[in-house]
This record gives structure tokens, sequence and C-alpha cells, in this order.
């Protein structure tokens, strides 16, 4: 047998064994929502129930506490913030990618810096600033930080390297000034970054639960997590009924990675060109 095939034959068997290990808790999870309480703690565990009981998930969304009023605000939390982060990540990194002027790479390299600060020490001056700005606990709070991403400006700025300068200099004889070759140019060769950068933060601001706990009071504004954690609370004995919640929580994510995960790999392969 040929040594390169069996060390191919090795390392996807490895894979496999781990794909099937993180993917387990979430097919028990699905499982156990089918399930009646009595069939929870069964030894061994029953992967298929004998009966599936849909009564958790009609509580999850159509209970007092419905998850279709924390999906309404998680998507609009996530996708204003996506879109405002996609637009001004990929326009700052242009800048700092394309635009020759002085002290560039200094200036880009204390923005990185930035990513060394935990986010936590960050809560009390934000605190002070959304209550001088009267957007504290309001969606605000959560929509207008989430459009800046460092993460964002750096992948994007990987991605305007590796394009050759020739194709702007090419525009800039023929009379294009920076928006025009960044719009017209730039932006649709940099499709699969986009893409990529939109799932990433995307998943980023639906599983945010940090920033709505601590500028979230009112339970009209709770998004999916703060939802989820007050499901749990109100339903501490109710496994069921707490799987059923997380698997509502996890759906879209589940979703958005099958839709893109094609853009995941080209827009990450296309954004490690040249560093």
């Amino acid at each position: 047998m040929n040594k390169a095939f069996l060390k191919k034959m090795i390392l996807t068997l490895i894979m496999l064994f781990f794909s099937i290990v993180m993917i387990v808790p979430f097919l028990w999870m699905i499982s156990t929502s089918f399930k009646t309480p009595a069939e929870v703690f069964e030894y061994p565990i029953k992967w298929i129930p004998a009966h599936f009981n849909w009564s958790h998930h009609v509580k999850v969304w159509s209970g007092e506490n419905s998850f279709v009023h924390y999906y309404a605000n998680s998507l609009k939390v996530s996708v204003l913030s996506t879109i405002g982060a996609v637009f001004l990540s990929s326009l700052a990194a242009y800048g700092f990618a394309r635009i020759e002027f002085k002290g560039r790479n200094a200036l880009f390299l204390l923005y990185l810096s930035m990513m060394m600060v935990p986010p936590q020490v960050l809560f009390v001056p934000k605190f002070i600033m959304f209550d001088w700005a009267g957007i504290y606990n309001t969606h605000w709070a959560l929509i207008l930080p989430g459009m800046f991403t460092i993460f964002g400006v750096f992948m994007m700025r990987q991605f305007f390297l590796s394009v050759p300068y020739e194709i702007s200099e090419a525009a800039f004889i023929d009379g294009a000034g920076h928006f025009r070759i960044f719009s017209r140019i730039i932006l649709p060769m940099a499709k699969p970054s986009l893409a990529t950068l939109a799932i990433i933060d995307f998943s980023w601001h639906w599983n945010d639960y940090e920033n709505a706990l601590v500028f979230l009071i009112d339970h009209d504004l709770f998004t999916v997590p703060l939802g989820l954690q007050n499901f749990i609370l109100e339903n501490n004995v109710d496994y069921n009924g707490m799987m059923a919640a997380a698997t509502a929580g996890i759906i879209p994510m589940i979703v958005v990675f099958l839709i893109g995960q094609k853009y995941i790999i080209q827009g990450v392969a296309s954004s490690a060109v040249k560093g």
C-alpha cells in the first residue's frame, strides 16, 4: 500500500473521529428535545425516541416568552451589525492596504494591538458613553459597536494586499479615483472574503451574550442568548424544554454555515495569500 495513501487514510480517520466527538452532543441535544422527561436519563441512551414529543418545541415557540420575539431581536441586531461591519471593515482595509500615507504600517499595528485589550475592560467606559448618548438599554448599544471589528479589517486587508497593484495603476491611468477602484474593481474581486467575514460576524453577534446581558434591561429587547438563559432559569428542571430551546437557538447558525461553508473556505484561503 502506498505510504502517502496510508497517511491520508489515517488522517481522514482521525478527523472523522474528532468530527463524531464534536457532533454527538448536538445529536443528543436534538434527540432529548423530542423525548419525554422519563426518557432523558435512560441508559443505554436511546438516540431515536420511541414517540416524538413535540410539546417542548411548541412551548418554546408559543409559550409566554416565545422565541419568535427573541429571534426578531437577534436578527435585527445581527443583520444591521454585520452589514455595517462588512462595509466599514472593507473600507478601512482598503485604506491600510492600497493607499500610501506616512505612518500607515505603524498605525495599523497600533490598531491591531487593540485586540489584546480584554472586552470586559471596556464595559464601564461603554456604559458611561451609551448612557450619555441615550442608547443604553436599546439595540443600538449592540449594533453600533458591532459595526467596528478589528478582525474584519485585518482579514480584508490581507486579501486586498494579494490583489496586484497593476490593476489599480491601470485604473488610475484611466482616470478612476480610489472610491471607484474600491467599489467597481476591488470589492467584486473580494466576494469570497466578504461572504466569509459576513458569516463569521453574523455568528458572533447572534451568539453574543455578554454585551446583551450588560446593556439590555427590558425583557422586550432580549436577544436569543438572553432568552435562552431566561428560559433555563424559569424551567430549571425541564431538561427537554431546555434542549428544545437550545435547538431553536442553534438552528440559524447551522443554516448559515451550510449555506456559506464554500465561501468560508475560499475566503480564508484568499485572505491568507499574503501576510
